[in-house]
């Protein structure tokens, strides 16, 4: 397959999004694998590194004309629940934020129990579904000891069935570095959260696409920097049990994970080490990332922003087996957004303030 890096695809909310939220999780794993990047992982074909640029994040922004992109990206994430997105074309979208990453699919485990008051859904005690994750950085930069924020997104399937038939409703989740970036060495040594520090200088000469990133974000959603976990505390929950999730989730890798060596290694490259040795198409070990929750933190500051949480309790691991870096894991598959909650446990009070600002 030729690959566009230049395609854009529609960046707002199209009928089939609208149409959009079930998936089946064989499905979702086979377009990612349809056109990886290389043949093998290892051979020596480079990936290719998408552009976050400035003049992309200000396509549309004046009042006249088509509308601001990334706004309409925004809005998208929110307010639609497709799981791929494959345009007329069937070529995708070209990510605005986030464009380089790497798919991964395992499974979510749940202990048996756990400290504390047991919360609902796919966060209740035993646990378990299948898992597809991305893991990207926000920006151009993808290389180690430079300014980068890594992230993990996931979205939760309801059964360990890999083939199951019937599509299904997913939960996602998003947890990230500091949003400025951090220079952080090994994906190993990498903190996630659903709600990450914001340092803006350390982007640098990226930080006007930082705060036109929070400003788009603000407009779709009133907390930006934040996103909420009631959609895995739902996620096969009975109906009418009250819902009860955490109000922060932590990601880390544990385990035997590999120290790789070298000094402008791709992210990427680091995530398909973990679990691959270079032309061998097998899945050799697994990446695990420990699941930690807390309910007490708080968050401080406007523009340089720190959010201080306490009492981490572990209370689960994401287990990963396979791994690829492909056109359609870039392009095609979509992790929407929980639009925010004024009480994020009551359906009822989903904030709709900003839908149409």
């Amino acid at each position: 397959m030729n690959f566009d890096r230049d395609h854009d695809g529609p960046q707002g909310a199209t009928s089939a999004d609208e149409a959009g939220g079930l998936s089946r999780f064989a499905e979702v794993r086979e377009a990612i694998f349809a056109n990886t990047y290389y043949r093998t992982w290892g051979e020596g074909t480079p990936l290719p590194v998408y552009e976050v640029t400035l003049a992309r994040t200000l396509r549309g922004i004046l009042p006249f004309g088509p509308r601001w992109k990334l706004l309409q990206a925004a809005r998208r994430t929110v307010g639609t629940r497709a799981d791929m997105r494959w345009g007329a074309d069937g070529r995708g979208f070209r990510r605005l934020l986030h464009p380089n990453g790497v798919c991964l699919f395992g499974s979510w485990e749940i202990d048996e129990a756990y400290e504390g008051s047991p919360y609902t859904g796919y966060f209740r005690p035993g646990a378990r579904g299948l898992i597809v994750g991305r893991y990207s950085t926000c920006c151009t930069e993808t290389r180690r000891g430079r300014y980068r924020s890594l992230s993990l997104v996931g979205k939760i399937y309801p059964t360990i069935d890999p083939d199951h038939l019937e599509p299904t409703r997913t939960a996602n989740f998003f947890t990230q570095q500091d949003l400025g970036g951090e220079k952080t060495k090994f994906v190993k040594d990498a903190i996630l959260r659903n709600a990450p520090d914001t340092t803006p200088w350390r982007r640098g000469a990226a930080l006007p696409v930082l705060l036109l990133s929070g400003v788009a974000f603000g407009r779709a959603n009133p907390m930006p920097t934040m996103r909420q976990l009631y959609e895995i505390a739902e996620l096969g929950k009975p109906e009418g049990e009250p819902t009860r999730s955490p109000s922060f989730l932590r990601l880390r890798v544990v385990g035997d994970a590999r120290a790789t060596p070298g000094k402008d290694l791709d992210f990427r490259d680091e995530i398909l080490d973990q679990i691959y040795d270079p032309g061998d198409p097998r899945p050799r070990r697994t990446l695990t990332f420990e699941v930690a929750v807390s309910d007490d933190g708080y968050s401080r500051g406007l523009l340089v922003q720190r959010v201080k949480v306490r009492d981490w309790r572990p209370i689960g691991r994401i287990v990963f087996h396979e791994a690829a870096a492909s056109y359609n894991g870039d392009f095609v598959v979509h992790f929407p957004h929980p639009p925010w909650r004024t009480d994020r446990d009551d359906p009822r009070s989903v904030d709709r303030s900003r839908e149409r600002r």
